[in-house]
């Protein structure tokens, strides 16, 4: 087995047309590096074979996020990582996909609701990388940064217009809107409960991004609210309900985050 071995296989998972061919072409590329002994970094690899290395793992991330497979996309994370952390000097970081795949590695956990992990992995990416506005300032990783951001202070109109314009950084980022789309409605749903006693059916689908009212009164059904004459009637919450960990009052909060979410939705009725 050679460098060429491994060259010949990235070429044809890079023309493959056809998703059943990957894993196969996938499981031969590894099959090749652990023959070269190139699975992980050593003193002793040639630094031509880590290019490659690196490439076939990003590969396969980047295929498995277009596949939608969340748990092969982490292993593939995992396998990156000791390359990434090899001075340039030893493996260039021409070529690579580093940020792009860590931005989505990143918005993952998002998605995942992992902010313990998510706030981990960026610690160490600026500890490596230097100051929080250079990592910012990322295409790539500024992006997830900001969802972050915006989801903690309930700017989930923000969100939105991320999600919804052109500063989505790739295609294989637009896989994780559906999901962030479902936990924010899920956000708004919570904050709707503490805010008011009760919503108009028509402006609860603009609230929260719903295609018709039967969708909001389907919507409403699964999370136990009450529907009449034409408005949605939210359960009585407890006094805990509206205090957070401080003991501070946050229906002030979730009525901004919705009045700002509403102001976006009209916007766009405007707009089309």
């Amino acid at each position: 087995m050679s460098d060429r071995d491994l060259q010949d296989i990235l070429r044809k998972l890079k023309s493959s047309r056809d998703y059943a061919d990957i894993p196969s072409l996938l499981s031969k590329a590894k099959i090749t590096l652990l023959k070269l002994k190139a699975l992980t970094p050593t003193p002793s690899t040639p630094s031509s074979t880590l290019l490659l290395a690196r490439e076939v793992f990003e590969t396969g991330a980047l295929l498995s996020i277009r596949a939608k497979d969340p748990a092969a996309f982490t292993r593939y994370v995992h396998q990156l990582t000791p390359f990434y952390e090899l001075p340039s000097s030893r493996l260039p970081p021409t070529g690579s996909e580093k940020n792009k795949i860590t931005g989505l590695y990143l918005l993952l956990l998002l998605t995942q609701g992992d902010y313990a992990g998510f706030h981990t992995e960026l610690e160490g990416l600026e500890l490596r990388e230097g100051r929080e506005s250079d990592v910012e300032k990322d295409r790539y990783l500024g992006y997830p940064i900001k969802l972050e951001r915006w989801l903690m202070e309930g700017s989930y109109d923000l969100v939105w217009k991320a999600m919804a314009s052109r500063e989505v950084p790739s295609e294989e980022y637009g896989v994780f809107s559906e999901i962030l789309t479902s936990q924010i409605r899920s956000e708004i749903a919570s904050c709707s409960e503490t805010a008011y006693p009760s919503l108009p059916i028509s402006s609860t689908k603009d609230l929260l991004f719903l295609d018709s009212e039967g969708a909001v009164v389907s919507f409403a059904q699964n999370r136990g609210w009450l529907i009449k004459d034409g408005r949605i009637y939210f359960p009585k919450q407890s006094l805990k309900a509206n205090v957070d960990e401080e003991g501070n009052e946050k229906q002030e909060l979730s009525a901004m985050a919705i009045e700002n979410t509403l102001g976006y939705a009209r916007e766009l009725e405007t707009i089309v």
